[in-house]
């Protein structure tokens, strides 16, 4: 049986544990770093056996560690994906990826550079209902598909790193490309601030297509109830 690659999970907090819970059972976790010692002193107990570290400088140095998968702050996504990747990691980063389109740019680039992995937790394209529509659109077994909609709609959770769009849409934008199979030629996006100046907290986006398809997202994370 070959040996799984040795990964490192930054940040486990809101959804960071998960990833500490899934690659522990399949044997592949090997360090947690977090700023929080008593989080990291609880996954010692119940992950008997995996080392924590609270420096990320701690995880780019081990040579051992073939792979980093980032669930910090989206602020954070950048420097550390960069630091990893300058240290020959492959790197995975839960969504958003950066928060600026040149910051995107630049990991793709040194990515490419050092031959590592960069990939983006888009885990919906995985589920195994959306395996299935996406072969019933690559088929044509569901026609002509003109319009696309998505409604994700919750009340919180409501962050002070990323607006709505940043933290909701990504995987709806995700989704809606793969059934496209193409990119879109015109986007546009409108936002509600209603709890803070400078971060939207609804958004609209609509996205025309150079097939005539066009698609819209609604995002809210200010809803009475979960959609």
């Amino acid at each position: 049986m070959t040996e799984l690659p040795k990964i490192a999970v930054i940040g486990s907090g809101y959804w960071g544990k998960n990833l500490v819970r899934n690659y522990h059972q399949i044997g592949a976790l090997a360090l947690i770093c977090d700023k929080n010692e008593t989080v990291l002193a609880s996954f010692q107990e119940q992950y008997p056996g995996v080392e924590t570290c609270l420096a990320i400088s701690d995880v780019i140095t081990r040579e051992d560690i073939a792979g980093v998968a980032i669930a910090t702050p989206a602020e954070t996504h950048y420097d550390i994906a960069h630091e990893a990747l300058l240290a020959g990691k492959n790197v995975y980063v839960e969504k958003p990826l950066v928060l600026h389109e040149y910051q995107g740019e630049a990991l793709i680039a040194l990515a490419r550079a050092k031959d590592r992995i960069l990939m983006v937790g888009h885990l919906l394209q995985y589920h195994p209902v959306f395996v299935r529509l996406k072969e019933l659109a690559k088929t044509g077994e569901l026609g002509r598909i003109n319009y696309i909609y998505s409604n994700r709609l919750n009340l919180g959770k409501i962050r002070r790193e990323e607006n709505i769009l940043w933290s909701f849409a990504p995987h709806d934008i995700s989704m809606i490309l793969s059934l496209a199979g193409e990119a879109p030629e015109n986007v546009s996006a409108t936002g509600g601030y209603f709890l803070h100046k400078q971060i939207a907290d609804v958004t609209t986006t609509h996205m025309e297509f150079p097939s005539g398809l066009q698609a819209h997202i609604f995002v809210s994370w200010l809803h009475p109830f979960k959609e």
